[in-house]
C-alpha cells in the first residue's frame, strides 16, 4: 500500500505539483483578470449611481473630475493636470471634501472585495486544472511526499504541533463593525454572481448590491466616541461565525482525508489579546478580562446551539425504519423531550435534551439565554468533554447503522469545533509591562515590611529576594494593609485569571506576556504575583506548579541581544526548571518586530531577531535534553514590512533552522485581520498557509545553517544599516519635528480608532511613541520609511567603490545570499514590496506641511537619497530594475488601486493644512472645523483600507 497522503495522490494524478501563476499558458493576463475588471467596474458604477442619487449630479461630477485629474497626474505625469488638481482641491468646501473622500474611501473598500473574490476565483481555476499553488495544503503534502516523508511522520508532527494566529487589538484600528458587516454582505453577493446566468438573476443580484452600497453610504464610517475594549472584542468576534468556526473544521477535515487513519489533535487553535492586553492600556481591567472571556464563550456556545438545532432538523430518523445503538437509546431516554410527535425519533429527542443542557451551560457561563427552548434548560454540561461524549454517541450510532452519509455534512464539523474551540473559543493572553509588575511587587514588599525600597536594589539583590519569597509558602499581602489603586487593580487581574481558568477551562488562559523584559527579575516578579493569588501553588524548593506560562517579550535591539542570556540565567535558578516541567514543560518566548524596527531599522531588526532565535534554539536544545522543555516562539508581527509583515508562508519558511518544529504563534493585527479573514475562503487559505508552511519548515528543513561568509556579511550589513537608520531618525537635528509635521501622526492620536493612546508618554520623542502609530503614520504619507530605511546605505557601504578590488566579490556574495539563503531572500522580497508601495511623489505633498521650509527640504532630501540608495542596492543584488517583477498579482493590484488612493492623500494634505492653520485655542469656536476634522479622519480610514494595512 502506498504511504503517499491521499490528497497528494489525487493531485499528482492531475499534474505534478509546481507553484504556477497560471494553469494555461495560452491565456493572457488580461483574460485572467477580466472578471476582476468587470467586478471593479460594476461596483464602481453602482457606487457612482448611489452617490448621484444620494448627493446629486453635481457631487457625482465633482468626484469624477477629481478621479480624472488624479489619474492624469499619476499615470501621465501631466504637470498641467497637477496644477488643475491643486487648484480644485483648494477650492473645495469642507462638505465637498468630505463627500469626495467618502467616495474614494468606499471605492477602496469595494475594490478590496473585488480583489478578494478574484483571488478565490483564480484559486478555483488552479484547483480545477490540477495546478497546486505554493502555500496550499495540497502543495505542502505533495512536497513532503516527494521528499519521502511518510504520512505517519506528518501526523506525528501535527499531533505534537501548536499553530496559533493571535488576533490583537490595534491602536490604529479604523474599521467599524457596521461597515465590516455590510461589506461582508456585498462580498457574498459578488461571489453569487459567478453562478448566475440569466439577465433576470443578474439584475436581481445587482439590485441587492445597490441596496448594500446604499447602506454603506448612509452608514457612519467613523466613531464619534472613543473605541472601547468591548468594541474591540466585538470586532474580533465578528470574524468567527463565517470564518474561524466554520473554516477551521474544514481544514482539519481536509487533513484527515489526506492522512487516513490519523485522528489529529488540536494543533491549530485561535488566540486573542483583546481584553487581556493591558500594556499601556489603562482601560483593560479585571472586568474587561471577565467580559472578554464571557463573550468568547458565548460566541462558541451559540454556534454549537445553532448547529445542534440544525442537526435536529436533519436527523429525523425513526427507530421504526433504522436501528440505533444502546448508548444512543439511553441518550434519547435521558432527554426530557416527551413530545409525542418525536417519540420514534431518538436522535431528535437526544438533541433536544443536549440543546437544553447546553442552554443551561450558556446561562451558567455567560448569564445569557439561548434563543430557543423546546424544553426547559437542564443540568448544564460541566465542560466541552461532556458535550463531545454525547456527540460521539450520535456519531457512532449513525455510522454503525447505515447512516454514515449523515455524519460529514454537519456532525463532523461540529465535533471538531467543540474539540478546537471548547467552551472558551480562543486562548486569551495576559500582557503587562515589566515596570508595572515591579511597582506592584515593590509596594507589596514595602507594606509587608520585607524590603523598604525594592526598586533601589540591583539585579542580583532582586533575584535573591524574589527567590526567597517564592520559597516561602506565605503570601505577601497584609490583611488590612493599605495599597494603591494601581496595585489593587493589577492584583485583581491575576485574581480574575484564576477564577476564569476554573470557569472556562485550562485553554481559556495559557500565557502571561511580559513586555519590555530586560532582566531575570522581570520573570520572577510575575511568578511572585501569580503566587499571591494562587495561580502558582507550592514553593520553588518544593513541588510548585503554575497555571500560566510566563512568556518574556524581547522587543528592542538591546533586549533581543540579551534574550539568550536572560533565559539561560532564569533556568539556572534553583527550582525554575522543575516548576516548568511540572507545569507542562512548555516555554513561550515572544519576539517583537515593531519596537526592534523602530529602534534599529528593518535590516538590523530582522538580523537581531534571527540571531536571537538561533541562540534560543541552541539553549533550549540543552534544556530539552535535560528536562524535556519545549520552546515555542511567538512572533509579534504587524501588518507592514516595517513591523514584521509580509507573506506568512515565506516568513515561516525563512525562519532559522530548528526554530519552528511544529510550534509557532504569530500576531494578526489591524486591517490585516480584515484582509485575511473577512472573506471565509481567503480566511481558509490563510489558515492553510500557516499549517502548510509549518509542516514544510518542520519536516523539509528548508533553511540550513548559513555559511560563515553569509553570517559575517549579514552582521556587517546590520552594523552599517543600524548606523544609517539611527543617523537619520535619531541623530538628524529636527527629525522628530519633521515627522510630527509631515505625517498625520497628531491627528491619528485624536482619532477614535483604538482603546489605547498612541504614545506611552506625553511627549514628542520618537522613543516614547508606540511602534504601531509610528509605522501607520509613515504609511499614510506613503513614505513607508520603517520598511526600507538604512538598507541602501548599508549595501553601498559594504560594496565600496564600484571598480574597487573588493566590489565584484562582495556583490557576488550578496547575490549568492539572495539565491541560497531564505532569510536574506525573503527580506529582499519584502523590501521590493514596500518600495513598490512607497510613493515619494505623494510624500512630497506632505513636506509642504512642515512650517520650517528649510528643515522640510533638508530632511525630505535625506529620505529621498536613502530611498534611492535602497532601490539601487536592491537592483544590484536581484538584477531586477522593475519593482514586483516576481509578484505580478501585487503589481496588478497596485496598478488598479493607487490612482484611487492618491486623491485621498491629496485631500488629506489639504485638510491637514486647513486644520493646523487654526490655533488650538480657537478651534472650539470654529464651526467649520468639525467637517475638516471629519474629512481628515475619513481620509485616514480610506488610505488604510486602500493600502490594506495600518502599520
Amino acid at each position: 500500500m502506498s504511504s503517499k497522503p491521499a490528497a497528494s495522490v489525487n493531485a499528482a494524478k492531475k499534474k505534478k505539483a509546481r507553484p504556477s501563476a497560471s494553469p494555461s499558458r495560452a491565456s493572457s493576463a488580461a483574460d485572467k483578470n477580466l472578471p476582476l475588471t468587470h467586478d471593479i467596474r460594476l461596483l464602481g458604477r453602482i457606487l457612482g449611481e448611489v452617490i448621484r442619487e444620494q448627493e446629486g449630479r453635481e457631487a457625482y461630477e465633482l468626484v469624477e473630475k477629481v478621479r480624472q485629474l488624479s489619474v492624469a497626474y499619476r499615470l501621465k505625469r501631466d504637470a498641467q493636470a497637477g496644477k488643475s488638481f491643486d487648484k480644485l482641491l483648494k477650492s473645495l468646501s469642507g462638505e465637498q471634501a468630505v463627500s469626495v473622500i467618502r467616495a474614494f474611501s468606499y471605492f477602496s473598500h469595494l475594490a478590496n472585495i473585488a480583489e478578494d473574490r478574484h483571488h478565490v476565483r483564480r484559486r478555483e481555476v488552479h484547483e480545477r486544472a490540477g495546478s497546486l499553488q505554493a502555500g496550499s495544503l495540497a502543495f505542502a503534502l505533495e512536497r513532503l511526499h516527494e521528499a519521502g516523508v511518510r504520512p505517519s511522520e506528518i501526523a506525528k508532527t501535527l499531533q505534537q504541533g501548536f499553530i496559533s494566529p493571535v488576533l490583537t487589538a490595534h491602536p490604529t484600528e479604523v474599521q467599524r463593525k457596521s461597515i465590516l458587516d455590510a461589506e461582508r454582505a456585498v462580498a457574498q453577493l459578488v461571489e453569487q454572481r459567478d453562478g448566475l446566468h440569466t439577465e433576470r438573476e443578474l439584475a436581481a443580484n445587482e439590485a441587492l448590491i445597490r441596496a448594500r452600497v446604499t447602506q454603506l453610504w448612509q452608514t457612519r464610517m467613523l466613531r464619534y466616541s472613543k473605541l472601547t475594549v468591548a468594541d474591540e472584542i466585538e470586532n474580533a468576534l465578528s470574524y468567527y461565525p463565517s470564518t474561524f468556526l466554520r473554516q477551521i473544521p474544514k481544514l482539519y477535515a481536509e487533513l484527515e482525508e489526506a492522512l487516513p487513519g490519523h485522528d489529529l489533535n488540536n494543533f491549530l487553535r485561535m488566540g486573542h489579546w483583546i481584553g487581556g492586553d493591558r500594556d499601556g492600556n489603562p482601560n483593560v481591567t479585571a472586568a474587561t478580562l471577565r467580559h472578554a472571556l464571557a463573550r468568547q464563550s458565548e460566541m462558541a456556545l451559540r454556534h454549537y446551539l445553532t448547529e445542534l438545532h440544525e442537526l435536529g432538523a436533519e436527523l429525523s430518523i425513526s427507530y421504526r425504519l433504522a436501528s440505533i445503538s444502546p448508548a444512543m437509546q439511553a441518550l434519547a431516554e435521558r432527554s426530557p423531550d416527551r413530545n409525542e410527535h418525536r417519540m420514534d425519533e431518538p436522535y431528535r429527542r437526544a438533541l433536544t435534551g443536549m440543546y437544553a443542557r447546553l442552554a443551561a451551560s450558556l446561562h451558567q457561563l455567560t448569564g445569557t439565554e439561548a434563543l430557543r427552548h423546546a424544553v426547559a434548560p437542564q443540568a448544564p454540561y460541566a465542560g466541552p468533554d461532556e458535550l463531545l461524549a454525547d456527540l460521539r454517541i450520535i456519531e457512532d450510532s449513525l455510522r454503525s447503522h447505515h447512516a454514515g452519509a449523515l455524519i460529514a455534512p454537519r456532525l463532523t464539523p461540529l465535533i471538531r469545533a467543540v474539540r478546537v474551540f471548547g467552551f472558551h473559543l480562543a486562548t486569551l493572553d495576559l500582557r503587562q509591562s515589566s515596570d508595572q509588575h515591579e511597582a506592584v511587587v515593590a509596594e507589596l514588599l514595602r507594606v509587608a515590611r520585607v524590603q523598604a525600597d525594592y526598586s533601589a536594589l540591583d539585579e542580583a539583590q532582586r533575584r535573591e529576594l524574589l527567590i526567597q519569597q517564592l520559597q516561602d509558602a506565605r503570601p505577601l499581602r497584609v490583611h488590612g494593609g493599605e495599597y494603591s489603586e494601581k496595585a489593587l487593580g493589577e492584583l485583581a487581574i491575576f485574581e480574575a485569571a484564576r477564577e476564569s481558568l476554573q470557569r472556562f477551562g485550562r485553554e481559556s488562559l495559557r500565557h502571561y506576556i511580559i513586555s519590555h523584559t530586560e532582566s531575570v527579575s522581570d520573570l520572577l516578579e510575575v511568578l511572585l504575583l501569580m503566587k499571591e493569588v494562587g495561580l502558582l501553588r507550592g514553593t520553588l524548593d518544593g513541588e510548585a506548579t503554575s497555571d500560566l506560562i510566563v512568556s518574556p517579550l524581547f522587543e528592542t535591539i538591546g533586549d533581543l541581544r540579551l534574550a539568550p542570556t536572560i533565559m539561560a540565567e532564569f533556568y539556572a535558578l534553583p527550582g525554575i526548571a522543575g516548576l516548568l516541567v511540572r507545569s507542562g514543560a512548555e516555554q513561550d518566548i515572544m519576539l517583537g518586530y515593531s519596537d526592534s524596527n523602530k529602534d534599529g531599522g528593518v535590516f538590523t531588526s530582522s538580523w537581531e531577531l534571527y540571531r536571537a532565535e538561533i541562540a534560543l534554539v541552541d539553549l533550549f536544545a540543552q534544556l530539552r535534553a535535560r528536562h524535556g522543555i519545549t520552546l515555542r516562539l511567538f512572533h509579534g508581527r504587524g501588518g507592514t514590512v516595517g513591523r514584521g509583515g509580509g507573506p506568512s508562508y515565506q516568513a515561516i519558511l525563512a525562519q532559522p533552522p530548528g526554530t519552528v518544529n511544529g510550534q509557532i504563534r504569530l500576531t494578526e493585527q489591524g486591517e490585516v485581520i480584515a484582509s485575511k479573514y473577512a472573506n471565509p475562503e481567503i480566511g481558509r487559505r490563510n489558515l492553510e498557509t500557516l499549517v502548510a508552511a509549518t509542516l514544510e519548515a518542520t519536516l523539509l528543513h528548508p533553511t540550513k545553517s548559513a555559511p560563515k561568509s553569509f553570517l559575517e556579511a549579514a552582521q556587517t550589513l546590520s552594523d552599517l544599516s543600524f548606523q544609517a537608520y539611527r543617523g537619520l531618525v535619531y541623530e538628524t537635528a529636527g527629525f522628530a519635528e519633521y515627522f510630527f509635521a509631515a505625517t498625520p501622526i497628531r491627528e491619528i492620536a485624536e482619532l477614535n480608532i483604538g482603546s489605547r493612546p498612541a504614545s506611552r508618554k506625553p511627549s514628542r520623542a520618537i522613543e516614547d511613541l508606540r511602534a504601531i502609530p509610528w509605522g501607520f503614520s509613515w504609511g499614510q504619507s506613503r513614505v513607508a520609511l520603517p520598511g526600507w530605511c538604512g538598507f541602501g546605505s548599508a549595501v553601498l557601504s559594504f560594496l565600496g567603490a564600484e571598480g574597487s578590488e573588493s566590489y565584484a566579490g562582495r556583490l557576488a556574495l550578496l547575490k549568492r545570499m539572495d539565491k541560497q539563503w531564505p532569510f536574506f531572500r525573503t527580506l529582499l522580497s519584502n523590501l521590493d514590496m514596500v518600495l513598490a508601495k512607497t510613493d515619494l511623489g505623494i510624500a512630497q505633498r506632505y513636506v509642504d506641511l512642515v512650517e520650517d521650509k528649510r528643515l522640510g527640504k533638508r530632511i525630505c532630501a535625506a529620505i529621498q537619497a536613502e530611498f534611492e540608495r535602497t532601490a539601487q542596492a536592491l537592483t544590484l543584488i536581484t538584477g531586477e530594475t522593475e519593482r514586483l517583477a516576481a509578484n505580478p498579482a501585487l503589481a496588478r493590484s497596485i496598478e488598479h488601486r493607487f490612482p484611487y488612493i492618491d486623491p485621498l492623500n491629496h485631500l488629506q494634505v489639504e485638510l491637514l493644512r486647513r486644520y493646523r492653520a487654526i490655533p488650538a485655542d480657537k478651534r472650539a469656536q470654529d464651526a467649520s472645523l468639525e467637517r475638516v476634522q471629519r474629512g481628515i479622519h475619513l481620509s485616514i480610514n480610506g488610505i488604510a483600507a486602500g493600502l490594506r494595512n495600518t502599520g
